[in-house]
């Protein structure tokens, strides 16, 4: 993986070797990966070494960003992938780091001061997920401000971007090097945003991308009706209950409709089976698709947060200390390195998949997949929502617990100790179980067995 993705950027060997120990260390089970650490586990005495890598060194992380991309693909990519957009935050105690300024966070779940960074996240059918792209989010603050822009070494031409321009350049790159997927997805910070929507549907980009309760949808005539308000419209016999995939306590089951939002658009509508609370998506695809693929892709957005514990958890994806644009870049790029190779890793050593029990795409269970295509229409002179058969469903026995997720992948790894070789990173298969003993078992020797006499009672074997 280094050899096909880091070291080409590398023109000289020194700053090579030491990004190979950086990654190293990354993946390493190192309780903190800091400079100090970091450069301790690579046998250093100081992190004066790591400190050039990120801010002195010539090497081009953008080119990392790019062969990452295609290395991911290669090893992961499948044609119904689900590109999944988010931001995550990085709390900060000082005003001199690249972009930090008091904003909201959900890392926190408050207005703290952090940065904030934006990534893309590539989910395939089969459960993989990594990071793939990375930007930074540079506020009005910091672009208004050319002087301080300069300290923190942020380029004369970066401009104000919002979050949804961001996710839509990380897009164009995936479609302009090739990555295959079918989907994109995010939450209601790009769901909302019309002008994102817009590009999406003109570049042939099917979408399922949350929005806000109070989201307008057409209602015809001219007229609009807010989201939650359509959502009280729809009939008892106008839901399905449907998986929208696997999660660590098995299937995750909830209430779904469907309704038209205006030609070739719908409005998905998630209900709670505990607590009846709502959410709402906005969907479009340039071809027809059943209810339970449109649940399928709202299901993976999950995919990009279990990206962020995971990188952040296992590869130190919020471990820097690093102040300088360039040198966030370059840290989040190896870090992200770190996590597709994990993925990978994980990926290779997964048992295939049980055979699907019957046609059709995904994993062939009824009560996983849904109906083979369940439309739900505003039925003429009511007012109300109702599916297109009117018949009564049968219901769906309740599904076992899924299989458990695999081991970490950390625990797949080659350890290094502090000064001793560098290991390569390679991949590290699970061995074939073994050949299941027939039943019945034979009965093992069973030891004699020594018991302690009272007091005044002989020895008994």
């Amino acid at each position: 993986m280094f050899a096909e993705v880091v070291a080409p950027a590398f023109v000289r060997r020194e700053p090579r070797l030491r990004a190979r120990a950086y990654l190293l260390g990354l993946v390493s089970g190192l309780e903190r990966k800091n400079g100090w650490t970091l450069a301790e586990f690579a046998g250093d005495a100081t992190p004066d070494g790591m400190q050039r890598l990120l801010n002195a060194a010539c090497w081009d992380e953008d080119a990392v960003r790019d062969a990452l991309g295609r290395y991911v693909a290669a090893r992961l990519g499948d044609p119904g992938a689900v590109l999944v957009a988010d931001e995550t935050g990085f709390e900060k105690s000082g005003q001199c780091s690249a972009g930090v300024q008091r904003q909201y966070t959900g890392t926190a779940g408050k207005i703290t001061n952090c940065q904030i960074g934006v990534f893309l996240a590539y989910a395939v059918p089969g459960g993989a997920r990594t990071l793939i792209d990375r930007e930074l989010y540079v506020p009005r603050s910091w672009t208004g401000d050319r002087d301080r822009c300069d300290a923190a070494g942020i380029p004369e031409d970066t401009g104000f971007a919002t979050k949804p321009q961001l996710a839509r350049v990380m897009i164009e790159r995936a479609v302009a090097a090739g990555i295959p997927f079918a989907w994109f997805t995010a939450d209601e910070a790009y769901g909302d945003n019309g002008p994102l929507r817009e590009w999406l549907e003109e570049s042939g980009i099917a979408y399922v991308v949350a929005v806000a309760c109070d989201h307008r949808v057409p209602a015809g005539a001219g007229r609009v009706i807010r989201a939650d308000k359509l959502a009280a419209m729809v009939a008892a016999a106008g839901w399905q209950r449907v998986s929208c995939g696997p999660g660590s306590k098995g299937e995750r089951f909830y209430d779904w409709a469907l309704a038209d939002a205006g030609p070739g658009r719908y409005l998905l509508i998630r209900r709670s089976l505990t607590s009846g609370e709502l959410a709402f998506y906005r969907c479009w695809a340039p071809s027809p698709v059943t209810l339970a693929g449109l649940v399928r892709v709202a299901g993976a957005r999950w995919a990009v947060e279990e990206c962020f514990a995971a990188a952040k958890n296992e590869t130190a994806l919020d471990h820097y200390q690093v102040r300088k644009h360039a040198a966030w870049y370059r840290h989040v790029t190896l870090a992200m390195c770190a996590h597709a190779w994990l993925a990978v890793t994980a990926a290779a050593s997964r048992p295939p998949p049980a055979q699907a029990r019957g046609g059709g795409p995904g994993h062939g269970d009824p009560a996983r997949e849904g109906a083979g295509c369940l439309w739900t229409t505003i039925r003429p002179g009511t007012g109300k929502l109702w599916p297109p058969d009117h018949r009564q469903q049968r219901r769906r026995p309740d599904l076992p617990h899924c299989q458990r997720d695999p081991p970490p992948a950390r625990d797949l790894l080659p350890s290094s100790p502090p000064g001793g070789a560098l290991r390569a990173l390679v991949a590290v298969a699970a061995p074939p179980p073994g050949a299941c003993p027939l039943l019945p078992l034979p009965a093992p020797a069973q030891a004699p067995v020594f018991i302690q006499p009272l007091r005044g009672e002989p020895a008994r074997h």
